[in-house]
């Protein structure tokens, strides 16, 4: 927590953030020289637009359904910019007429009387009113927070009733705390969007011309199968993709309801617990502390050291603080520094911060860096794809229009001056849904999708697994991290602590909360201490059961041990008032409170035990005495902090000094400066905490040794572990220079954190934090992951954070990076299986158009096969849960290839087999096939089918080793992805459907036995030539390299980068 008097956390306003991304932007510029190249944080416009420029696009509106809609968010901006405008300048008008009018002002007591016997004396629309002018005469006149929450049927200090009931009852008279929500598209609009594919237009205005003259030629009864098949297989395609997009939008929004679901802490019947925003109602009583977003408008019942940052709302980057003056809190807000407790007056759609929210439409979409160089490899291979497919259609006509393509039984299809020119012009369409149905196969417009895909699959997994994802493009990096600043407490080490070890009254107690040696004096300054300065609470259950506490760990497990001293937690703070609090504050380390009492005036001090010792000058003896701290008194208790804190124990210790009551501040207190030094040390606590850390140097490196951080038999030295102090006071090359060998940083402060991630950055590592203080936030803003924790973190940390570990475990974070990097792989399998099935079809087609006239893969077969390497493989492969193999691996490096040189290889093995045995069969298939006998169209449709068959199954085996690019048993695990065993059957079933039974449809005939066993060899082959083409060495440097001359100075900045990725 920051102290009262150090300025808050640097907080910028939307604008100022913009700019600040945009100059680092334009730094960045000469190493993202790529159109489908972006910055994987906080890219720019000017980059998001350059590669949709650059992007060959079939289906703009399924291509860019999960990028960000530039021209939404300048509405977003415009929305925003005018509701704050809006309110303040009703705020304004409203003061200017006060300033005119006061005098003659009605007395406003927000009270109707007709009403007043109803539930609530007061009205929602004098609430709201109240909220929106800030209408501080207006309060007072209702007696003040304490007369609004008695109008409000509450209590300042024990809130509302618990009673659902009660609860239901305010949501009907003041509104809920959520907002409407837009409506979830229907999946009848995913249909009409699948159906804009360019591609599958064309075939269907080619169905509908190819159905008419087939049905005018030769009849109803025969004349629609050839435009009916097509018909029937891109409506197939839309079906299959549009359900595949409606499952992929549930995903997402359940994903979204999770990230807007803040929890909450609230107190009702005088019990404090967790809830969600949305459960809050008018009338709560809500703590707020640093880190904090304010939940609901509503009035400061009290606090200390309030500050508020209204950016959120004002769009001005300025701190506001909170008082009796100034008591009205807005919605939506964050707490930037000290604590307090709020009654909540406006919620919903009732505040500001409401209708910004029902304004602005949720499904923020967000392109990823590996979405957008995916869209670049299918442009890439898209125009191939079109050219291929250009010159199979100039081939086809010109051999058609010239009579040298024949029938199946051997006739000419076209004679000029002959054949009618509804029949020439019938096989001119038929030509043109050949060529239009090998652009819909070679344009992979899946393949950026399968990256939505892929993250959707991972982000509900990773649910499960105690991250909820908050920037979809973390995802992917975390793959890429090289280098995971990680805090301690709570990360490393159980959030769970106990105090096990107290030295009190100059020496240490038998018990650790047994202080019955010491006088009561003594005894009584120990727990006033501990239940005045805290921010932790105690609620006693009026059934007599154990005892509740609130708060961070460690100030939980202070309470607990001050309950075991005998301390009636309520009773103590009733006998004192507080004056004055200082927060705790990471930096320095320490807080403390100033109170009056019948004894005088104390101010107590609790932190770290070797600052609070330092800053001590005496110390409290059993009797009640006060000793000097003279030195050899100082070492001893210097020995015993270090020897808690070599058995990894956390060390806080316990001061206080009187104060004189006539040198407090009459008016001023808020900006009252507590005596530092010059204190009584009351006693030092060891607490048990079941590796960037803020604790002493000594429990850092013994924790770091029990969690196998630090090696035992190694030397530990500078600066493999390092205090903060000293790597803060190094210069920027001497931090770049040594930030790679740090394993522990003890006694650090966020801005260390943040050093630390700058020099890692600088050194080329992909860095990933951990943090879960407002402090934090810069160093999680800063990181390529920042990971905050979903416990202990506060909202500011979450906010800035990209990924939330929901139960604040490093193993948790350790399934983060398993899931960074099972994304990747999975997009490279599927790259893989889809480019075999490219590279074998167009060659395939093109080879026999070129040769023969005609093509083995008619229109309505390619269709299905682009849909079993289109969505079906997307879904198979895309899907594909992370193995242990993958932690084996080095991160990947940003610049790497998508397409590596192992991939390549494996494709142009599969590719090739492939190429080879079916052009062979569409040669030779007659002979090889024993089909002499037949006649020639009967042999010919046996031919076509038989290869239609074998490079289906081809593909279906060659998913096996689709999914395991690198490894020779590529049936490891595979029972257990279960959506990947059913992809497989259910498209092995379809096959025999369509050969079996649609024949009609698809052109094809029923194959007997043994040439369905020869198929289903054929394709068994590509296992075990799989396994052995894994054995071909591949060379170091990427393939890509060898074609395209790169400029020096790009290459060494490019290697740069590298250095501490690879």
């Amino acid at each position: 927590m920051a102290l009262g008097t150090s300025p808050p956390p640097e907080i910028r306003s939307p604008a100022e953030r913009r700019g600040a991304e945009e100059e680092a932007a334009e730094e960045e510029e000469e190493v993202f020289d790529d159109a489908f190249d972006i910055p994987h944080k906080n890219a720019p416009h000017d980059r998001l637009r350059r590669w949709r420029q650059a992007a060959l696009v079939l289906n703009a509106s399924r291509r860019f359904r999960y990028t960000l809609d530039l021209k939404k968010e300048a509405e977003k901006e415009e929305i925003r910019r005018k509701i704050r405008a809006h309110a303040q300048v009703i705020r304004a008008a409203f003061l200017f007429k006060e300033a005119g009018q006061k005098d003659n002002r009605e007395a406003y007591t927000g009270i109707n009387l007709a009403t007043a016997s109803r539930s609530f004396p007061i009205e929602l629309e004098k609430l709201i009113t109240l909220n929106r002018d800030h209408d501080s005469v207006a309060l007072q006149e209702v007696g003040g927070v304490k007369g609004l929450s008695d109008l409000l049927k509450s209590d300042i200090d024990r809130g509302i009733s618990p009673n659902e009931d009660e609860l239901s009852q305010r949501r009907n008279v003041y509104g809920a705390n959520t907002y409407p929500r837009k409506k979830r598209k229907n999946i009848l609009l995913y249909i009409f969007e699948a159906c804009q594919d360019l591609t599958l237009v064309i075939l269907m205005v080619a169905a509908a011309i190819s159905l008419t003259l087939g049905m005018t030629t030769e009849g109803v009864d025969e004349g629609w199968y050839d435009g009916g098949s097509i018909f029937l297989a891109v409506f197939l395609v839309i079906i299959v993709t549009a359900i595949s997009d409606y499952r992929q939008s549930l995903q997402f929004q359940h994903l979204n309801e999770e990230k807007q679901n803040i929890q909450v802490e609230v107190i009702r019947g005088g019990k404090r617990f967790g809830t969600s925003i949305f459960d809050l109602v008018v009338g709560d009583v809500v703590p707020l502390k640093i880190g904090d977003q304010v939940p609901a408008d509503g009035i400061l019942i009290s606090g200390h050291s309030l500050a508020i940052d209204e950016s959120s709302m004002t769009g001005e980057s300025k701190i506001v603080h909170k008082d009796q003056k100034a008591p009205f809190l807005m919605s939506g807000c964050k707490v930037a520094d000290g604590y307090g407790s709020m009654l909540v007056t406006g919620v919903g759609t009732n505040t500001e911060w409401g209708q910004l929210m029902a304004n602005l439409s949720e499904d923020n979409g967000e392109e990823t860096p590996l979405q957008v160089r995916l869209n670049g490899v299918a442009t890439f291979i898209g125009m191939v794809g079109l050219s291929v497919a250009g010159a199979v259609l100039v081939v086809l006509w010109i051999r058609y229009f010239t009579g040298h393509t024949k029938n199946p039984d051997g006739t000419t299809q076209f004679v000029a001056g002959t054949t009618g020119v509804k029949q020439g012009f019938m096989g001119a369409i038929k030509i043109l849904t050949i060529a239009v149905t090998i652009v819909v196969v070679a344009v992979p417009e899946g393949l950026p999708l399968a990256v939505t895909l892929t993250l959707a699959y991972s982000m509900r997994k990773m649910m499960r697994d105690k991250a909820l994802v908050r920037r979809l493009s973390s995802c992917e990096t975390m793959g890429s991290a090289t280098t995971i600043c990680s805090d301690k407490t709570g990360t490393l080490t159980l959030n769970k602590m106990t105090v096990v070890e107290a030295y009190f009254g100059g020496t240490k107690l038998d018990s650790c909360d047994d202080i019955s040696q010491m006088s009561v004096s003594a005894a009584s300054l120990i727990i006033e201490g501990i239940a005045q300065n805290t921010t932790g609470t105690v609620f006693l259950p009026e059934d007599g059961g154990a005892a509740e506490l609130t708060g961070s760990p460690t100030e939980k497990a202070i309470l607990s041990w001050g309950l075991k001293l005998g301390m009636d937690f309520h009773d103590v703070r009733s006998k004192s008032s507080v004056l004055h609090v200082f927060p705790f504050n990471s930096e320095k380390k320490r807080g403390a409170v100033a109170v009056e009492s019948d004894d005088g005036v104390h101010i107590h001090w609790k932190g770290a035990a070797e600052i609070v010792l330092s800053s001590s000058k005496s110390w409290l003896s059993v009797d009640g005495s006060v000793q000097p701290m003279d030195a050899e008194k100082h070492n001893e208790y210097k020995k015993s902090i270090e020897d808690m804190a070599m058995r990894s124990l956390r060390c806080v210790a316990f001061a206080y000094c009187p104060f004189e009551s006539e040198m407090i501040p009459k008016e001023d207190t808020a900006n009252w400066k507590l005596p530092e030094d010059g204190l009584t040390l009351l006693g030092i606590i060891g607490i048990k905490v079941r590796m960037v850390t803020g604790d002493n140097i000594e429990t850092a490196k013994a924790i770091a040794l029990e969690c196998g951080i630090l090696d035992p038999n190694g030397v530990i030295s500078e600066p493999d572990v390092i205090e903060g102090k000293a790597f803060r006071e190094m210069s920027e090359t001497a931090r770049s220079e040594i930030a790679d060998r740090i394993t522990v940083m003890g006694r650090s402060s966020p801005n260390d954190k943040l050093l630390l991630v700058q020099a890692l950055k600088r050194k080329g590592h992909v860095v990933a934090v951990t943090g879960d203080g407002t402090n934090d936030a810069p160093a999680l803003h800063e990181a390529d992951i920042g990971l905050s924790m979903g416990i202990s973190g506060t909202e500011v940390a979450k906010e800035s954070s990209d990924i939330i570990i929901l139960d604040d475990d490093f193993t948790s974070v350790v399934k983060v990076v398993r899931w960074g990097r099972s994304v990747y792989a999975n997009i490279q399998k599927f790259i893989q299986f889809q480019l075999t099935v490219n590279v074998a079809a167009l060659v395939i087609n093109v080879v026999a158009a070129v040769s023969s006239g005609d093509v083995p893969l008619n229109a309505v077969e390619l269709l299905w096969v682009n849909l079993i390497m289109d969505t079906l493989g997307a879904l198979a492969l895309a899907t594909e849960p992370p193995t242990d193999n993958l932690m084996k691996r080095t991160p990947v490096g940003r610049r790497e290839p998508l397409v590596t040189n192992i991939m390549w290889r494996n494709l142009f093995v599969q590719a090739l087999y492939q190429i080879a045995v079916l052009l062979i069969f569409d040669f030779s298939g007659v002979k090889i096939l024993r089909l002499q006998n037949e006649s020639r169209a009967t042999a010919e449709k046996m031919t076509n089918t038989f290869i239609f068959n074998t490079f289906v199954f081809c593909q279906i085996f060659n998913e096996f080793n689709a999914r395991k690019p690198e490894e020779r048993n590529v049936f490891k695990g595979v029972t257990k992805n279960h959506l990947f065993m059913g992809i497989i059957g259910v498209t092995t079933v379809f096959q025999i459907l369509i050969i079996e039974f649609l024949g009609k449809f698809f052109k094809t005939v029923r194959l007997n036995w043994r040439l369905w066993l020869v198929s289903v060899a054929i394709g068994i082959i590509s296992w075990p030539l799989a396994y052995l083409g894994k054995y071909i060495p591949v060379p170091e440097r990427p393939l890509q390299d060898y074609f395209k001359p790169i400029p020096c100075w790009r290459t060494s900045r490019r290697d740069e980068e590298e250095g501490g990725q690879r």
